[in-house]
């Protein structure tokens, strides 16, 4: 993955201050209204500026969505290093519950609304294809290793399922959805079928 947005992000400053505002103002706009009504004149009024400050700031649409997609992975970054803080690999079920709403990232990133949004803008934009790649791949590995320990015979696959029923479950429970108010129970179910297959 050398080429992926997330390794990219080490070599790229990290967004402080305004340009933050502004990333965090776009995350807002997509995750409440869709990545539809972003545009460079929706962030400048989120935002309180002109649009002449905000291309100060982003020059052009596709200096925003290198910014926004290097912003987005940032997050996630520090989000894969949480999850590694102790001397070793988490556990499935510590993978688990991290997924389903325990990560950092998910509080800035409004996840559970958000990626709906980058999946819809990923079939238009390369950048956020590669963005949703590199996470999943990130993810779908810290999987696929609890798995081998588990003793898992296609760990591949299992890893590919597990992040399915997460990933999908953004689209019944996630906030605002129909049936948000049954997240938790959808999550102890999550984790009742990760102790029958795989124990503790």
């Amino acid at each position: 993955m050398s080429t992926s947005v997330l390794t990219k992000t080490t070599e790229a400053t990290p967004a402080t201050g305004r340009k933050r505002q502004i990333l965090e103002a776009a995350i807002e706009i997509m995750a409440s209204e869709g990545y539809a009504n972003l545009s460079m004149r929706a962030l400048a009024r989120a935002s309180d500026l002109k649009l002449g400050a905000l291309q100060y700031h982003f020059r052009t649409w596709e200096d925003l969505l290198r910014a926004l997609a290097a912003f987005i992975a940032e997050e996630y970054e520090r989000s894969f290093e949480a999850l590694a803080v102790n001397e070793g690999s988490p556990s499935l079920k510590e993978t688990m519950l991290y997924l389903i709403g325990d990560a950092p990232a998910d509080a800035t990133l409004q996840a559970d609304r958000l990626f709906p949004q980058l999946w819809a803008m990923a079939q238009v934009e390369p950048l956020m294809e590669s963005l949703l790649n590199d996470i999943y791949s990130q993810y779908i590995d810290i999987l696929e290793d609890g798995l081998v320990e588990k003793g898992s015979r296609a760990p591949r696959a299992e890893a590919l399922m597990l992040m399915s029923m997460v990933e999908g479950s953004t689209l019944f429970v996630g906030r605002g959805r129909r049936w948000a108010r049954d997240a938790k129970a959808v999550r102890k179910a999550v984790l009742s079928f990760i102790d029958t297959k795989y124990g503790d």
